[in-house]
């Protein structure tokens, strides 16, 4: 999928240019044959803050992005997450953050899987739809905090 290769492609970049890059969306674009818009999506979708990720943009001069891995300490991560999390989450975001703490080793599998079933639509079932999310986020901040310890 082109998406991917887009995304790999940055990724080594990144790593490449010792954890911060600067691209230009219409040379990218040119180099892989898309449209920049597919750059874009890309960098929007995939690199960002919840997988640890700043993103500047420049407008003009075609399309000027700077893309910054954080580097963070074990607990201040958490603490990222904790407060990426906020009030209310849905299951999928859920498991896109519990998908990067098991990236960055900050989880294992059967860690992230016993988490996942927590938070799942199932496991909530009880809980009126409207306050599912709410419940989630709860749960999900009291075991961000429990790692921390």
């Amino acid at each position: 999928m082109l998406t991917d290769t887009i995304a790999k492609l940055i990724e080594e970049m990144i790593s490449e240019a010792g954890g911060s890059l600067e691209l230009q969306r219409n040379d990218m674009a040119a180099r892989l044959g898309c449209v920049p818009s597919q750059i874009s999506y890309v960098i929007t979708s995939r690199f960002t803050p919840e997988r640890g990720y700043v993103i500047e943009s420049r407008r003009g001069g075609g399309g000027c992005i700077r893309i910054v891995k954080k580097q963070m300490q074990r607990d201040e991560y958490l603490m990222h997450f904790f407060y990426a999390i906020g009030d209310a989450i849905d299951e999928r975001s859920a498991e896109a953050y519990l998908s990067n703490l098991l990236e960055n080793g900050l989880i294992n599998l059967r860690e992230k899987n016993m988490i996942t079933a927590a938070l799942s639509g199932s496991a909530l079932s009880d809980v009126l739809p409207e306050f599912r999310n709410n419940i989630r986020a709860q749960i999900f901040r009291h075991i961000i905090l429990s790692i921390m310890s």
